[in-house]
């Protein structure tokens, strides 16, 4: 089978398309052969060597796919070949890819293998930081950094389905209308503006809820001082580099809250898990909650593939075609 491979820590040109043999299976696991793959910015530190799994050279990177179940191991009882479904797990920038039982998730109907390619980790993401990781309520003030993004798109969808007050944050002008028909109700470019300024003069001075920070370094220490009283930051990324150290003291005066948020996380708690998927299937199947495709390249492309989501000129999911 063919699959992007690389054998040292570097950008995306580390990376290179290899005839590899197909997965054989193991206890307690599934091979799904391929149709559509997502890239997620973790795939880049995952190459660097920076993501919370370390490669093991040879290594394939990709972390959530969709396509059909192609072999079972005996052991897994409530999967069976031929069914479609999507995962998040190590290796799917492959025609094949084994994969734990316990991280397949089974497609519904309404979704094409596109979409649900698009799926997992973007919109559990969003929706574990906005209803697991904190209680977001009608009336709250959302701040979702790298809005125009997977992950950005849906806590968007999903922050207005529960009645929040959405400002998204982009990095270039022509992102800002894109999220706007998503239904943010505020957009601020923080290349020329102050996000933080912007957001206390957007709240009369009070401050936002919640801040959904993917970006890190540059973003951290304003969104710390954006904060309404009681007010809670989460940093599930770092595009932009790892934030200094913090002062715990700085959170005594309006008693906030910091959290890290990884999607991993959640697997050991299956009935959360469950009622994650259960509700962002809901939405979707009500036409409320959608992932637009930023563009779609073959397999072989991967390395082009990772220069453009570098490149801040992204929107959405980029997918890649075995």
């Amino acid at each position: 089978m063919k699959a992007i491979q690389f054998d040292r820590l570097g950008g995306p040109e580390v990376m290179e398309l290899r005839e590899v043999a197909k997965p054989a299976l193991k206890p307690g696991t599934v091979i799904v052969k391929n149709h559509v793959i997502a890239i997620n910015f973790g795939d880049i530190f995952f190459t660097r060597g920076e993501y919370l799994v370390k490669p093991v050279f040879p290594d394939t990177p990709g972390m959530e796919a969709a396509g059909v179940i192609d072999e079972v191991a005996p052991d897994v009882t409530d999967l069976k070949p031929g069914t479609r479904v999507a995962y998040i797990g190590m290796g799917s920038y492959a025609e094949y890819t084994r994969i734990r039982g316990n991280r397949v998730i089974s497609i519904p109907d309404h979704l094409s293998f596109e979409e649900a390619a698009a799926f997992p980790i973007a919109v559990l993401t969003a929706w574990h930081m906005l209803h697991t990781c904190h209680r977001t309520e009608p009336g709250q003030v959302v701040i979702i950094h790298s809005a125009a993004g997977g992950v950005g798109i849906a806590a968007v969808q999903l922050a207005k389905a529960v009645g929040a007050r959405v400002i998204g944050t982009v990095s270039s002008d022509a992102k800002r209308e894109i999220v706007r028909q998503y239904g943010a109700d505020e957009v601020i470019n923080y290349e020329t503006q102050d996000f933080a300024a912007e957001a206390l003069r957007l709240t009369d001075k009070r401050g936002v809820d919640l801040i959904l920070d993917a970006v890190g370094k540059p973003t951290f220490e304003k969104g710390l001082g954006c904060l309404a009283m009681f007010g809670h930051l989460i940093l599930y990324g770092r595009a932009g580099g790892i934030p200094d150290k913090l002062d715990v003291l700085r959170l005594f005066p309006k008693a906030l809250k910091v959290s890290g948020w990884a999607i991993p996380m959640v697997y050991q708690y299956h009935e959360v898990h469950q009622r994650g998927l259960a509700d962002v299937f809901r939405l979707s199947r009500e036409g409320k909650l959608k992932i637009p495709v930023g563009h779609k390249y073959p397999l072989a492309e991967a390395v082009e593939a990772h220069r453009h989501l570098l490149s801040r000129q992204s929107v959405g999911k980029l997918l890649l075609i075995p």
